[in-house]
């Protein structure tokens, strides 16, 4: 195991709220765009503690999404220092806890933290770990020529090259119809 369970959830949590803007997203509009969607993938995700529902925090989350989609893709050391600014800018205090079917794990902020701050906390303490095993390759953007999706390679080799395999076989039946032609 390269991670341990509580920063695979969130890093793959990232992935998917980073994955709600149009040009990643499946449906190509922004999945992100209502308060009921962000309640949707909060639920789908089992994120727990304070949701207030309305536009200033549906706002407030997408502009995460933007820091934490422009964050996967730096280098390590550019990683760190913004990893440690959102850990500054919460005041962020780790601690063991134990909540819903989930045994002990790492949170820096409380549960009745705003929901944005939350999500860029638990996302910066996953990274912590990335940073520290020096894995920043794990972190990934879909090799597929018309998908921006990013993704967290946990293959043995880190040989994964697409976010979904949708976009593996659509490069691969592009890939056949051009030799096919030649």
């Amino acid at each position: 195991m390269i991670f341990t369970d509580d920063t695979v959830s969130a890093l793959a949590f990232v992935a998917a709220l980073a994955d709600t803007v149009p040009e990643a997203s499946e449906s190509g509009d922004d999945e992100l765009a209502s308060t009921a969607q962000l309640r949707d993938i909060l639920d789908e995700w089992g994120y727990s503690g304070r949701r207030d529902g309305d536009r200033r925090e549906l706002g407030e989350v997408r502009d995460a999404r933007v820091r934490l989609r422009d964050l996967w893709s730096l280098g390590r050391d550019e990683a760190v220092v913004e990893v440690n600014a959102i850990l500054a800018e919460a005041n962020a205090l780790p601690r063991l806890v134990r909540h819903d079917v989930l045994d002990w794990h790492v949170h820096a902020t409380s549960l009745d933290a705003p929901l944005a701050q939350r999500i860029l906390v638990e996302a910066a303490m996953a990274l912590v770990d990335v940073i520290r095993a020096d894995q920043m390759d794990r972190l990934q953007t879909c090799a597929a020529d018309d998908c921006s999706g990013i993704y967290l390679d946990l293959s043995k080799n880190a040989s994964r090259r697409f976010c979904s395999t949708r976009c593996g076989n659509r490069m691969a039946a592009r890939a056949h119809r051009a030799r096919a032609a030649d």
